[in-house]
């Protein structure tokens, strides 16, 4: 996890430095942004990426987040943002959250990181830090209404996990920045603090993050799906502990990766979900955390 996005600005400003969501640790290659009024990035070699943008992207309060929806959704479905679990509150191992009524605001971006909109959440119809870092928020509107509204579509979160070597971006709607990197790896498990993450995403050392960054969602380049939801990362080289998760592998061995940083896979949560876009822990398939 990271501390705070008021907490990462007062640090940043403290250090006499500009707010900037990319400050590569000591040895790392530098981290390929894209500021939100730049065009997306386009390579010669790789055609058929998409072009990934800052669109359905919200800014929370301390963290960042997304409108997502899943591929069985509708566009009358109430729509749905995507965050972390710790960016609703700090939850205890075992902890998991249904269907609390919320009325959270979001800063709904455009392609450009313009604040069209303000969102508000119904209830927060799923937070857990258990097994992995994710809350899901319902809101007061729809996708049709919001796309209607505001000329914004929500993102698809895709129902299969992203491959070793795919080239991603975490979008931030806190800072309005795009960070380009690949998959790096899957640690068997991620551990930090109290808590056990399982279906992370390592990333290659260009995606440097910083509090904030919490939230964003992982997007794979090649489809424009969301694979991911980025959560946490290693700031100063401590093992397991808050904010430097180390890696555990099957047998106990433990790895620290100073600067690197991770993101829970969600390829699970769109089988938690029925029609109407509806919490359904029951459903076959559905392999969340349950209360």
């Amino acid at each position: 996890m990271r501390k705070p996005l008021g907490a990462a600005i007062l640090a940043l400003a403290f250090a006499g430095a500009v707010a900037t969501p990319a400050v590569a640790a000591p040895g790392a290659r530098p981290a390929t942004i894209r500021p939100a009024t730049a065009q997306p990035m386009t390579k010669a070699a790789e055609p058929t990426f998409q072009a990934v943008s800052l669109a359905g992207t919200v800014a929370l309060s301390n963290c960042s987040g997304s409108v997502v929806r899943f591929p069985a959704s509708v566009d009358t479905d109430p729509a749905l943002v995507l965050s972390n679990g710790h960016c609703s509150s700090l939850l205890d191992p075992g902890v998991v959250i249904t269907d609390r009524p919320a009325n959270r605001p979001f800063n709904l971006l455009d392609s450009l990181g313009t604040q069209v909109a303000t969102l508000t959440a119904a209830k927060l119809a799923y937070g857990t830090m258990t097994d992995t870092d994710v809350a899901i928020y319902e809101l007061t509107t729809t996708y049709a209404a919001i796309k209607s509204s505001y000329g914004v579509s929500a993102l698809t979160l895709r129902d299969t996990p992203p491959t070793a070597g795919a080239a991603i971006t975490v979008a931030s709607g806190a800072w309005k920045k795009l960070l380009d990197c690949t998959v790096d790896g899957f640690p068997h498990r991620l551990k930090e603090g109290k808590w056990t993450w399982k279906d992370s995403v390592r990333y290659s050392p260009a995606c440097q993050t910083i509090g904030g960054t919490s939230g964003s969602p992982v997007i794979d380049r090649t489809t424009g799906e969301v694979v991911a939801v980025h959560n946490t990362g290693n700031e100063n080289g401590a093992s397991c502990t808050l904010n430097n998760p180390c890696e555990v592998d099957q047998n106990g061995n433990i790895t620290v990766r100073k600067g690197i940083n991770y993101a829970a896979q969600t390829y699970r949560i769109p089988a938690c979900f029925t029609t109407g876009n509806q919490l359904d822990l029951s459903a076959a398939g559905c392999a969340l955390p349950k209360p």
